[in-house]
């Protein structure tokens, strides 16, 4: 018995001890509702999405090409539609594809204050509730997938028919897949961070993404001005997003640990020793200090004692202490170890530039410690890639001892170079970049953090710039919705992807023949037929 009618069975089961009352209940009606709504609760997505990442996590540790990626998403519609299109291009399955959402873009385009820098200075709650959004949209999409596939089995007229059909509802993909979701610095101390944490996992999140800043300094890892704190404090939020996976019940909770250590030059605090060698000692060795004797002490002042000498750290006006240039490498894999060593499960590390051999120097500086630590990238557009990779290439190809004299290093972004060798080559890297870290720097998942925001300006634009222009209403017409048509992206038929469809279905459940539906023939979705 199909999945389907065991539940049309269980349904009459119930519909018999509820008594007469019942009777207008449809125990099929009943049971396409319960199939159309798999996942009940948040927990329920957190379990089986987390069930998901460690399959393929262990995937990934026996073969390197099964890495995982993600696009951010910032609006539920978008990530829906991301996961529509996936099972549409890759024969509706969606392996190794999960969703990401963005601290960066909860703060340019979430926040109630308007649109804001990655300074953590969004609403603590908005990063759970666009976790709830962004699963809201997907479960709607499984309901419209499998409404659809419901009135084709009304419609079928054969038994062939009807076993296919049946055959595909019975094992229906779902649009929901993972989300490696930001908690930024966990916006506070770590009880801040515990229950925010447990609002995100409550909304479905299998997957906490936190870093090693200060929670009230905190800036993008792109940015200048990034100030890292001891590992202690770090560490205790760790635990404090393992402790609420624990408490909810989701066992294998997935913590990826983010040190901004290769960028960040200032920490807040001098880190507590307890004794020679341990982690707040290493911390404090990086510092930037100066040998001093105690009557060259001024008011104020702060000085350690590093080896049976006193030493001052270099302080800044704002009260913060600079580590020593060049140590950005050194921090990260000391970062890096003790995250793991605390019970984090995958790392991230944010580089100035996408170049493999570093991403996999510190990798393997880390893999001497822990040989199976995996790593998270953010493939991030803060990266002018093209200009980076053609850097790249050039720099190659004078190694190489080739002739470069037609390129102007400091100019490679001219489009003038985009039909050369050079621009082929550099593209071709750009290409196999993700396969190629997986495999030399051990990255698990690949992630692009703002893709969409993106995305949607470019859109617009070329929309506004056609529309408000000579095209006119051309401008819509030929360069969005026949290309929607042409493409076949299910939105052309808007009010079908808002639930008018479902609903329908829902008002015949309830109203029978009394029943007003949108659908119909003077409906003019009939046009996109």
């Amino acid at each position: 018995m199909s999945n389907y009618q065991s539940a049309i069975e269980a349904v009459k089961a119930i519909k018999e001890k509820a008594g007469s009352s019942w009777d207008v209940i449809n125990p099929e009606s009943v049971a396409r509702m319960r199939t159309q709504n798999r996942f009940k609760t948040g927990l329920e997505i957190a379990q089986y999405t987390a069930d998901i990442m460690r399959k393929d996590m262990a995937a990934f540790d026996a073969d390197k090409t099964k890495y995982t990626q993600s696009l951010g998403c910032w609006h539920g519609f978008v990530g829906q539609q991301k996961m529509i299109s996936i099972k549409k291009h890759f024969n509706g399955q969606t392996d190794r594809r999960y969703l990401y959402l963005s601290g960066w873009m909860v703060a340019a385009l979430r926040s109630e204050f308007g649109p804001l820098p990655d300074q953590s200075m969004h609403e603590k709650t908005s990063v759970a509730s666009l976790v709830a959004e962004l699963y809201t949209f997907l479960r709607q999409a499984d309901a419209r997938e499998l409404g659809g596939l419901f009135r084709q089995l009304d419609a079928a007229t054969t038994e062939s028919e009807k076993a296919a059909i049946q055959d595909q509802i019975d094992n229906h993909v779902t649009h929901v897949v993972p989300i490696v979701a930001d908690i930024d610095a966990g916006f506070g101390n770590a009880e801040a961070t515990y229950l925010m944490a447990k609002q995100m996992i409550e909304a479905g999140a299998c997957a906490l993404q936190i870093e090693n800043q200060v929670a009230d300094e905190k800036q993008c890892g792109h940015q200048d001005g990034k100030v890292t704190v001891p590992h202690a404090d770090f560490h205790a939020k760790i635990r404090a997003l393992r402790h609420a996976f624990l408490e909810l019940g989701i066992d294998n909770g997935i913590i990826v640990a983010r040190t901004d250590s290769e960028g960040a030059g200032l920490t807040k605090e001098i880190a507590v020793v307890k004794e020679p060698g341990d982690s707040g000692d290493i911390y404090n060795s990086f510092l930037d200090v100066e040998e001093i004797d105690v009557a060259d002490m001024a008011e104020g002042d702060v000085c350690f004692n590093r080896d049976g000498k006193l030493v001052r750290p270099k302080r800044l006006p704002s009260g913060l202490y600079q580590f020593r240039q060049g140590t950005g490498h050194e921090r990260c894999v000391f970062d890096c170890i003790g995250a793991l060593n605390a019970g984090a499960d995958l790392l991230w590390i944010e580089t100035a530039v996408p170049t493999v051999h570093e991403i996999a120097g510190m990798m393997n500086d880390v893999r001497k410690v822990h040989p199976d630590a995996k790593l998270v990238y953010n493939n991030s557009p803060s990266f002018n890639w093209t200009l980076n990779f053609r850097q790249q290439t050039y720099d190659t190809m004078v190694e190489e001892g080739k002739d470069v004299s037609a390129y102007d290093r400091a100019n490679l972004m001219s489009a003038e170079y985009d039909d050369t060798e050079l621009s082929a080559i550099a593209d071709e890297r750009t290409r196999t970049f993700q396969a190629d870290t997986a495999r030399e720097a051990n990255v698990f998942h690949h992630l692009i953090t703002l893709p969409t925001y993106h995305t949607t300006a470019l859109s617009v634009d070329n929309l506004a710039k056609e529309y408000f222009g000579e095209q006119a209403m051309l401008g819509y017409v030929k360069n969005v919705q026949r290309e929607e048509i042409r493409q076949g992206i299910a939105c052309v038929k808007h009010q079908n992807m808002s639930g008018s469809d479902m609903g329908d279905d829902h008002k015949e459940y309830f109203a029978g023949e009394n029943a007003l539906k949108a659908g119909g023939a003077k409906n003019t979705s009939n046009q996109f037929n």
